[in-house]
């Protein structure tokens, strides 16, 4: 496939070719909700790349609440026998009434400014939603489920901890509008934990560290989607804050492989941190990074601190490096360093 994004499906394709992931879907019915966001989506390329590649008979369903959105992501896929397309909103039961044997939870808010201007949505979307998905999930008594949570649940950490593990848990602020998104998803994950202990559903929760790779949106607000649009637009990269949080990274493919993984061999109300341990570096280090991957573009790095910082919904300042040992028992490794994360991104889907 050539175009914008090429790297995108070849990745696609590099998932689908795991024979072991390949025959654990053969034959079953995957239900994923938000299908048009960046991991939702890759999850829908890499299954029908599978059944492409394998012959693997897996039947996807793509919940979805945007026509538009979704003929764009899937409009070659559209009216296959691979792709079932369920227009639907999670904060509403689902009425899908079909078989389903795996599902994959990704429908969430995603922008640090809407958390901000919308923490009741962000709550409501991470508790109703998840709710919802968990009852269907008992309805259908499936083989398996993943919630796509974050390692913002994590919250500020001790900075003294060298690596982060899945009971190391920091400091947040119930009272900070911020924290919507983070006490959001820590709630959704003792639901999921509940529902596990309960009611019997098989569901596993993914933390995901900052994820991206070919396929994020131009107009994508997270830092680093704004770095890769100031070099497409040859603009010098602003930071509004020192950039001194350190954080690591996952590339979209090895997420999406993490995530396989946890489905099948992950333990029923656990959690999992889904990161590249060798990608832990501070926003202005990335900013640098980047830069000096397109010299040709000119820019630089620039420090510009507003007067009023909190309407960018940012983070407090933090060291977070997570440990991604529990995943690794499973078998999965991840395989792209953090400048071709960038390379692969911006020549895909912002250099075009």
């Amino acid at each position: 496939m050539d175009g914008k994004n090429r790297l995108l499906m070849q990745d696609a394709e590099e998932i689908a070719g795991n024979m072991e992931l390949a025959e654990r879907f053969r034959n079953s019915t995957v239900f994923i909700t938000g299908a048009t966001g960046l991991l939702g989506m890759q999850a829908v390329f890499a299954l029908i790349c599978m059944n492409r590649m394998q012959h693997c008979g897996i039947h996807i369903v793509a919940m979805v609440r945007s026509r538009e959105k979704a003929e764009k992501a899937f409009g070659k896929w559209m009216g296959g026998k691979d792709l079932t397309l369920y227009y639907g909103d999670v904060s509403q039961p689902i009425a899908y009434e079909e078989q389903v044997d795996y599902i994959l939870h990704g429908a969430s808010a995603t922008s640090s400014g809407y958390f901000v201007s919308h923490p009741v949505e962000t709550i409501q979307t991470a508790l109703k939603g998840t709710e919802n998905v968990l009852e269907f999930a008992k309805q259908n008594a499936v083989k398996g489920m993943v919630f796509l949570s974050s390692l913002e649940v994590y919250g500020t950490p001790d900075a003294t901890l060298p690596l982060i593990d899945e009971k190391a848990y920091g400091y947040l602020d119930p009272t900070s509008v911020r924290s919507s998104y983070s006490e959001g998803k820590r709630m959704a994950e003792c639901m999921c934990a509940s529902y596990a202990s309960e009611y019997g559903v098989p569901v596993k929760m993914a933390r995901l560290s900052q994820t991206f790779g070919p396929g994020v949106a131009y107009e994508d607000g997270r830092v680093f989607a704004e770095f890769a649009r100031c070099v497409a637009e040859k603009k010098d990269i602003v930071l509004h804050t020192q950039g001194n949080t350190v954080r690591s990274y996952c590339y979209t493919k090895d997420a999406v492989a993490a995530i396989f993984y946890i489905l099948f061999k992950g333990q029923a109300g656990e959690a999992y941190n889904v990161t590249n341990m060798d990608t832990a570096v501070s926003i202005r280090e990335m900013a640098e990074l980047v830069c000096g991957l397109y010299p040709e573009r000119g820019i630089r790095v620039r420090i510009e601190i507003p007067k009023d910082v909190s309407s960018f919904g940012y983070n407090p300042e933090m060291i977070i490096r997570p440990d991604s040992t529990k995943l690794s028992r499973l078998g999965w490794t991840a395989s792209v360093a953090l400048p071709d994360m960038f390379r692969r991104m911006i020549e895909d889907s912002f250099l075009f």
